[in-house]
Formats: structure tokens, sequence, C-alpha cells
């Protein structure tokens, strides 16, 4: 997967054809992942923010899209996931005016996780978030 970086804990990732279905294949993955790991009360917000993140790889890159998500050993009150594509460029928070309809994903992102940012590949970027893990 596109620049991935070794994480110790449990770990799942899946790679996406740059088709439609994508969108809709990385959440029933992710919310089948954290439902299996018991986290059902992120599951949601998970599988919103991945869907905003795989829609702006479709969007504007081509190839394959890499999504993954990460349990950390020693941090259970967090969960990382990331979503990777070949474009290099990275995402640019944009302020959407009340009647686009696009444009809202990066600032419900940044919202919406408890930090979150962009790492170069060898051959494209990774856009990846923390989410908070109630106890």
């Amino acid at each position: 997967m596109i620049g991935v970086i070794d994480t110790d804990g449990d770990c799942a990732e899946w790679t996406f054809p740059a088709e439609p279905g994508a969108v809709r294949s990385a959440r029933i993955a992710v919310r089948g992942q954290l439902h299996g790991w018991d986290l059902d009360c992120v599951a949601d917000l998970a599988a919103l923010l991945v869907s905003e993140l795989v829609t702006n790889s479709l969007r504007y890159a081509t190839g394959p899209i890499g999504v993954r998500l990460v349990r950390p050993v020693g941090a259970d009150d967090s969960l990382l996931v990331e979503v990777s594509d070949p474009l290099p460029d990275p995402p640019r928070e944009r302020v959407a005016r009340p009647e686009d309809e696009s444009g809202r994903g990066l600032q419900l992102l940044a919202g919406s996780s408890r930090r979150w940012g962009t790492r170069p590949g060898a051959s494209g970027k990774t856009v990846w978030f923390e989410l908070a893990v109630p106890e």
C-alpha cells in the first residue's frame, strides 16, 4: 500500500480499484472490521470519514485506493485510519459556500477526528486520521 508506516498493533487493510463502487466497499469493510474489534462506537464516524477520503481519491486520482485501520499497541483509546492513493498532491481544505454540493469533506475530517494529516509515499500520498475511542 502507498505510504504505509509500520505500526505495532491490530491492523486491517484493503486495496480498492478506482471505481465508483469503492466508496461503498470501503464503508462495508471498515464497519465490518470495527464490529469484529468491538469498536461499533466509532464505526459510523470512521465509515463516514473513509467515504469522504475515498471519494476524494476517486475524484482526483487514478489507480488503487488503500484503506488501513490500526489499533496501536498501548493506545486503547484511539483508532488510526489511513487512506492512500497514487496522487502525490495533498488534499486542500477549502471553505464551501452554502450552495456548494461538495468541498466539506476535509472540514468534516478536521472537526471529527482527534488529529489528522498527510504524508507522502514513494508513489502517492496517505491521508490519515485518529479517532478517540470512548472507554
